[in-house]
């Protein structure tokens, strides 16, 4: 049997899977994914995919403010619900830099101050970060060696491998979707990085293997089929690997055991270890 595997970072909460979530989640259950972290951009995002988690076990909530919503007053809002609800989320995000999108000095400015913050909630609550860092690589992983980010997933990195190796030497993870098939940057990421630093993702319902499909989480396999391939080695491999890797990062049981079952303040003193060997902070 193939291991399971873990999407490290998908949107279940947008509107676009509305219609059909229930038949969505059970195409990614026999697809044998184990866990989606379901991140979110805004406040109201937030508060449904917290809502969402609650009605589906496969669902694990990351919350954040996406880095072109330059709002200061929804950033603060998005802290205390992290305060309030520390227990049942899995990450901060989806978080970050994004140079494409924002270009004006001044916002940019904005951008970063409210990313610095939100990293160093994760140091002061103890959460890992799933940062969005779309032409703007070095910058992202400036702000986060600078704050002391413990546990980092660059989710769908789209910068030079020579800066995600930089990042990988600080122990941080990079997350690969299913648009690898289509995209010679992510294959050069991929051969460059080694396994013990990658997570599979789908960003449903984007990045799908087709231009402008709707993607879910059931469609992980892709990913996990061209790492394969890129890295000579069988998909179980991958799968093991990857999977470990997520369930270090956000602290996360494997499925079966006692602890995932556990109600989530009984089980949070133990959800969480620090980096071990090799782990986040390693290199």
């Amino acid at each position: 049997m193939m291991p399971t595997l873990i999407d490290a970072h998908a949107h279940l909460a947008d509107p676009l899977f509305d219609a059909d979530r229930d038949a969505v989640l059970e195409r990614a259950a026999q697809a044998g994914v184990e866990r989606i972290i379901t991140v979110g951009e805004t406040l109201a995002d937030a508060q449904r995919i917290l809502e969402l988690a609650r009605r589906h076990p496969l669902l694990a909530p990351a919350v954040g403010l996406y880095p072109t919503h330059l709002d200061i007053d929804q950033a603060r809002a998005i802290e205390e619900l992290i305060r309030e609800h520390r227990d049942e989320i899995v990450a901060i995000g989806e978080i970050g830099l994004d140079r494409w999108m924002v270009r004006d000095d001044e916002q940019r400015r904005l951008q970063q101050e409210i990313f610095r913050r939100q990293v160093e909630l994760a140091v002061e609550v103890d959460l890992p970060v799933n940062v969005h860092s779309r032409s703007a690589g070095r910058h992202v992983i400036a702000v986060l060696e600078e704050v002391g980010a413990p546990r980092v997933l660059l989710h769908a990195f789209d910068g030079k491998a020579s800066v995600a190796e930089a990042g990988a030497r600080a122990g941080f993870f990079f997350s690969i979707p299913p648009s690898i098939v289509r995209s010679r940057q992510k294959v050069k990421l991929v051969e460059r990085l080694p396994l013990e630093r990658l997570l599979l993702e789908t960003d449903s319902p984007v990045l799908g293997a087709q231009p402008g499909e709707r993607n879910e989480p059931a469609r992980i396999t892709l990913a996990l089929e061209a790492i394969a391939t890129i890295k000579g080695v069988s998909p179980r491999t991958v799968a093991e690997i990857t999977t470990a890797n997520a369930r270090q990062l956000f602290g996360l049981h494997p499925p079966w055991s006692e602890e995932c079952w556990a109600p989530r303040s009984a089980a949070a003193p133990g959800r969480r270890p620090g980096p071990g060997p090799g782990g986040p902070g390693a290199g």
